[in-house]
């Protein structure tokens, strides 16, 4: 009994262990993707079509720039999910109350000594055995990446990070903007797809060709691909919770997390307009929103109270 345990731990290491070296692999692709598309849009069909002259070089001007800047967003909200930490606990975390069960009841004596190490049996306080350490609200532990995440959603090996309370909205924008920069690169090949089984003749060197019917079917893929799963962080959003949580919610007959999709929707993305569409906060709502931190939520009993 206890070597079939021993065997089935050793395969889930190995197993997040391959997803860590994965990671670096998807990072290349993602930058693949976007090199095939930027040589077949700009450099082999629009950016020549530039010097043509009347309609089409209308026509080019207006692809290319909509190109570039989708394609900096993307990359902005891309490597922001990459390189922002999504959260995680601080050192000799105390909660006063157990917010996750939605107790109002102050956390005394030994559970909230900062002194005393902390009953890892105490059914009011949530406790990672792994970290050996107090979770926070909405706090779950990540196998990959080893360590407890804030309102963590899920190990993501696209970005080589765990997707949390930090930087969740910079991984939605960069499905976001993905799914716009694919879109627009799909279309403005369309035509150049279809000659390309068409009996005419089409202009290019058979690499080029080759590179935009590549372009054109990968993008096609992410755009299809990404859609769906963005639909998904959307529902997930309007109903303040993650991808763990959805799950967790089936047994729980009311959310306190749940305060309308107006303020759900500020839980992640904030309160200022200006900054809805970009990877980062404004220091408004980073001073004033502590959910944007990860560490304490508003939830339904305190909305009297709470103040943004």
């Amino acid at each position: 009994m206890y070597r079939s345990g021993a065997v089935m731990a050793w395969n889930v290491f190995k197993f997040c262990t391959a997803l860590r070296g994965l990671g670096s692999i998807m990072i290349l692709l993602v930058l693949g993707v976007v090199g095939v598309s930027y040589y077949a849009v700009v450099l082999s069909i629009y950016g020549p079509a530039l010097t043509s002259g009347g309609l089409d070089s209308l026509i080019a001007l207006v692809v290319l720039i909509m190109f570039h800047i989708l394609l900096v967003m993307l990359l902005w909200s891309y490597f922001s999910v990459v390189f922002t930490d999504p959260g995680g606990v601080p050192p000799n975390y105390r909660p006063i109350v157990d917010e996750e069960r939605g107790e109002t009841d102050r956390l005394t004596g030994s559970e909230f000594n900062p002194l005393t190490t902390p009953d890892p049996t105490n059914s009011r306080i949530r406790y990672c055995r792994k970290c050996n350490q107090i979770k926070p609200p909405r706090c779950h532990h990540c196998s990959v990446c080893g360590r407890c995440v804030l309102k963590m959603d899920h190990h993501c090996v696209w970005v080589v990070n765990c997707v949390g309370a930090q930087n969740y909205k910079y991984f939605l924008l960069f499905l976001f903007y993905t799914i716009l920069e694919t879109s627009l690169v799909t279309l403005s090949l369309l035509p150049y797809f279809i000659a390309f089984f068409s009996d005419g003749e089409v202009a290019g060197s058979p690499s080029t060709l080759a590179t935009t019917f590549l372009a054109f079917v990968l993008n096609l893929a992410f755009a299809l691909s990404v859609l769906g799963f963005l639909i998904m962080h959307i529902s997930l959003v309007a109903g303040n919770t993650t991808t763990i949580e959805a799950y967790e919610k089936k047994t729980t007959p009311k959310w306190r997390y749940d305060l309308g999709r107006k303020r759900n929707f500020e839980q992640v993305f904030g309160t200022v307009q200006k900054y809805w569409f970009i990877p980062t906060y404004s220091d408004e709502d980073l001073r004033r929103m502590p959910a944007l931190q990860g560490l304490e939520y508003p939830s339904k009993p305190d909305l009297d109270s709470q103040e943004f």
